[in-house]
């Protein structure tokens, strides 16, 4: 039988990863995000009004967006500095998996910085580093997906990836019911926590991929889809950041009756449901995807699903209307955000720049850090934040449709 030829344009394909492999990923991805999501949207919330009132001030909420903005600017430049930094340790024949480490001993100690935070300055400060070196875990993370998880299996891996955020939230609604711990005891569990999970990662030797050749003409075209993608990514992300932090705040305003404690534990729950049901739709939907090929048809249905949810927050009057709008805002966003993180690894053009095109790809994270919370502050109110719901579902729509203009690769 005659052999045959090899494309120009692609690299020989490796074998299947093991699910071993794929589940050891998932959990150093589960522990990225147990580093930051507890802390962002229920602890940090938490620790700015202690802090604020043991100054005898107010503004909250203007303290809080200032350290989300000024955060969402350090995580955008630390994530493209950090992933850059791991492609060159590649390079030189070494790879990303010390930067991983080295970012979670940093992360322990910036947890350690917020907890005796005492004065709004400090709290600010101490979150700028944070952001930092938690991005110093995440860039060479997500470059590790793309450097050895076969391109016919990062959609299955992608639906994995899912589980992160219902892990995180449950140990974050854990972390808030729990009364015997005081606020240094939950930041302090939260580092070990991810150190269970990294640390099976760590150990497992690095196997790259084959990739696309760099020297190949379907680069430009997969740099065109990519910032397609990107462009994507980012309009649906608006919500997810204002979501992310004002949440909490959100809740409050259509359940003016109920005290704040209760507020962060039912919202804890909230949380856990929201993200554990997309999970295995995430997972079967990856499948799906993996087998026909076509990520496209997918990824807009959920920012339909997302927007439905929102518009249900707009018109939302009670904590349980609120709270089962949220969760199907959260069943489309996270299906959207797990599919599109293997469907952008795809059009990766470079395997040489896989770090730095993930820090850029990243951006759709951070930006939407100081649009989301600026927007937010701009038409929503204490006790009203109807139209930027409703202007969040739009700009979630939007981004659904710009990713059917993406050709992706076959």
């Amino acid at each position: 039988m005659a052999r045959l030829p090899v494309s120009r344009d692609v690299l020989p394909t490796p074998v299947r990863r093991s699910t071993g492999f794929l589940l050891v990923f998932a959990l150093a991805y589960v522990g990225g995000v147990v580093g930051y999501l507890p802390l962002l949207t229920m602890l940090l919330p938490i620790k700015v009004d202690a802090v604020v009132t043991a100054i005898g001030g107010a503004g909250r909420l203007d303290v809080l967006t200032v350290i989300v903005v000024t955060g969402a600017l350090a995580a955008s430049v630390s994530n493209i500095a950090f992933g850059w930094l791991s492609d060159r340790s590649v390079a030189r024949g070494g790879g990303r998996r010390g930067w991983l480490a080295g970012g979670f001993v940093a992360t322990a100690i910036a947890y350690a910085a917020i907890a005796v935070a005492s004065t709004p300055i400090a709290l600010i400060l101490a979150v700028v580093a944070f952001q930092v070196a938690v991005n110093a875990v995440l860039a060479p993370l997500l470059a590790i997906m793309a450097d050895e998880v076969p391109d016919a299996q990062k959609g299955l891996a992608g639906g994995l990836l899912a589980m992160a955020s219902p892990v995180a939230s449950a140990l974050a609604a854990l972390l808030v019911a729990t009364a015997s711990l005081n606020e240094t005891l939950r930041l302090a569990i939260l580092p070990v926590v991810v150190a269970c999970c990294i640390v099976p990662l760590l150990l497992t030797p690095a196997q790259p991929i084959a990739r696309i050749d760099p020297r190949s003409p379907i680069e430009a075209v997969l740099r065109r889809d990519l910032a397609l993608a990107w462009s994507a990514r980012l309009f649906v992300q608006v919500a997810g950041s204002a979501l992310f932090v004002y949440l909490f705040y959100y809740l409050e305003s259509i359940a003016p009756s109920v005290a704040p404690g209760s507020i962060a534990a039912r919202m804890g729950m909230v949380m856990i449901v929201g993200y554990t049901v997309p999970l295995p739709i995430a997972v079967l939907v990856g499948r799906l995807a993996d087998r026909s090929g076509r990520t496209k048809p997918f990824l807009f249905a959920t920012t339909i699903v997302a927007a439905s949810g929102l518009c249900g927050m707009a018109f939302a009057n009670d904590f349980t209307s609120g709270a089962v709008a949220f969760c199907v805002y959260t069943a489309g966003a996270s299906v959207f955000l797990a599919l599109h993180a293997s469907f952008a690894m795809q059009l990766l053009p470079n395997p040489l720049h896989c770090g730095r095109d993930l820090g850029l790809l990243n951006l759709t994270n951070t930006l939407p850090g100081l649009l989301g919370p600026t927007l937010t502050w701009a038409l929503a109110t204490p006790t009203d934040f109807d139209s930027v719901m409703l202007v969040l579902a739009a700009l979630t729509l939007c981004g659904g449709g710009i990713i059917l203009a993406a050709r992706g690769r076959h």
